[in-house]
């Protein structure tokens, strides 16, 4: 039998509102010279929205549950890191990433420019095809203000 599930993830985090000593990190790519986000891990929004779609899809809770942000263990933890976490999670069940689709909402970076490098860095991280895409919020709300950043991903697993 061949079984297929859906998870759908969601993930924001706020721009710091100081200079940090810590890079802007989304889907793996660091952005330099650009504010970075807060977060007890690196606050990749990316590969946490696609981490939480995994667990969601495999039925086995949230990144909150499995790398709680009151456990020093995740403190500047790699979010590529856990996303490979997660697949590994899941596949202990008998599941295996088909794809995952995200798109990134933010007016700042620009994803374009590093889209291909991210595809490939989360692609590698989940073990199956990642596809990337971005939308400006167009100055609405908190993220057309510039005050974070988020992301939708969905992904299908299969056994």
């Amino acid at each position: 039998m061949n079984e297929q599930r859906i998870g759908l993830g969601i993930d924001l985090h706020r721009f710091a509102t100081t200079a940090d000593d810590r890079p802007l990190v989304l889907g793996g790519v660091t952005f330099s010279g650009e504010r970075p986000l807060v977060g007890h891990s690196d606050a990749d929004a990316v590969a946490h929205a696609i981490g939480d779609a995994v667990l969601g899809a495999g039925g086995i809770g949230d990144l909150g549950t499995h790398f709680p942000d009151t456990d020093p263990r995740w403190k500047d933890a790699n979010s590529l890191e856990l996303l490979a976490a997660c697949v590994e999670l899941v596949a202990r069940d008998g599941w295996r990433l088909v794809n995952a689709d995200c798109t990134i909402i933010t007016e700042t970076p620009k994803i374009a420019p590093v889209r291909e490098e991210m595809m490939e860095l989360l692609t590698a991280a989940a073990g199956g095809p990642v596809h990337v895409k971005a939308t400006r919020p167009e100055g609405l709300g908190a993220l057309g203000r510039v005050e974070g950043v988020s992301c939708l991903a969905v992904v299908l697993l299969g056994r």
